[in-house]
């Protein structure tokens, strides 16, 4: 067969060309792509059944009344309408938000607080670090028991407290009491963990930073929240916005710490400890109103992701700002020496 030639005597450029494989004739074709699909399938697998589903189905679920067991009736946003209409959910919302801020704010300041005293030059940091970190794993349950014998009207609260002249306080018998002792141990899980986190983020800070301002004349307070603090910020918006998280999610606190009293499931004495997520589950899994519970929780997931917004507004700021900040340091720094 004649080759066909160009003007100046080469191949066409169709002749030239090699013909194309299509990605079905290429060696493996899309064969290749088989195993690798198969080794991460049981992941899709297993989060579709078990994570996808029940988010979708729960939606499904809040515009439905269903007992668990007969027939669903569809009542539409009603459940809604009757939610906002629960005074018992809203004081849930009072009592979450109320446990919430007694909770995190000093929990996250005495992590700043103890992620310095670890990052400065002291024996036995390793040790100090397990530590921390126990309670984080301890069972909560565990804990909760605990608890519940020391805030005792008879516990070692308040034995300590008659030790130094105080009176004993009803720890688990008044409003702020409750409220108190439900954020002390939420303040004791955490506290190491975020301490931690901190920690990390104050290592990866360069040293250079703590010369320039030293270099500078600052003082420590002026080192904390002009060099430190705005380096942390990516840190510190991951702790609040974790900690909210877990914060508004309060559940096991409240309910094993009045389960042995005929208000077990009410969250104390009036229901000073009762929680968005213990009223979900005291609808939902005792009273068996599970369309109502649902709607409670897509409800509970709205504040949640107002709160993320909010702290995210609050605490992000400008990076821009941050590195004008730490580079008019170090230019100061390179002045004083000579560069």
């Amino acid at each position: 067969m004649a080759t066909v030639l160009d003007p100046a005597g080469a191949p066409a450029a169709d002749e030239r060309r090699p013909a194309s494989r299509t990605r079905s004739t290429t060696p493996g074709g899309r064969r290749r792509h088989v195993p690798p699909l198969l080794a991460i399938s049981p992941f899709y697998v297993l989060f579709a059944v078990f994570g996808a589903f029940p988010i979708v189905f729960s939606v499904y679920l809040s515009f439905q009344d269903w007992d668990g067991i007969g027939d669903m009736r569809f009542v539409g946003f009603r459940q809604y309408g009757w939610l906002l209409q629960d005074s018992v959910f809203w004081h849930s919302v009072l009592n979450t938000f109320e446990i919430w801020f007694l909770s995190t704010v000093p929990m996250l300041f005495l992590a700043l607080v103890l992620a310095f005293l670890l990052h400065s030059q002291v024996r036995f940091t390793g040790v100090y670090r397990v530590a921390y970190f126990i309670p984080n794993v301890t069972s909560m349950v565990a804990m909760t028991v605990v608890f519940g014998s020391v805030f005792a009207q008879a516990g070692l609260a308040n034995a300590v407290l008659r030790a130094i002249g105080v009176d004993g306080i009803g720890w688990l018998s008044s409003e702020w009491g409750i409220k108190s002792s439900v954020s002390l141990m939420i303040i004791w899980r955490w506290v190491g963990y975020n301490a931690l986190i901190f920690l990390a983020g104050l290592q990866a800070i360069p040293t250079e930073h703590f010369e320039a301002a030293r270099v500078d004349g600052a003082n420590s307070r002026q080192t904390l929240f002009r060099v430190v603090l705005p380096q942390l910020r990516p840190v510190v918006l991951f702790a609040a916005v974790t900690s909210t998280i877990n914060g508004l999610q309060i559940f096991t606190e409240s309910q094993v710490l009045f389960q042995s009293t005929d208000v077990g499931t009410t969250g104390g004495p009036g229901q000073e400890g009762m929680t968005i997520v213990l009223y979900l589950w005291q609808k939902a899994f005792k009273e068996h109103q599970f369309g109502y519970g649902a709607a409670m929780g897509w409800v509970l997931f709205a504040i949640i992701a107002i709160f993320t917004v909010i702290n995210w507004r609050l605490v992000a700021g400008s990076d821009d700002d941050r590195r004008s900040g730490i580079a008019g340091l170090l230019r100061r720094k390179g002045a004083r020496h000579g560069r």
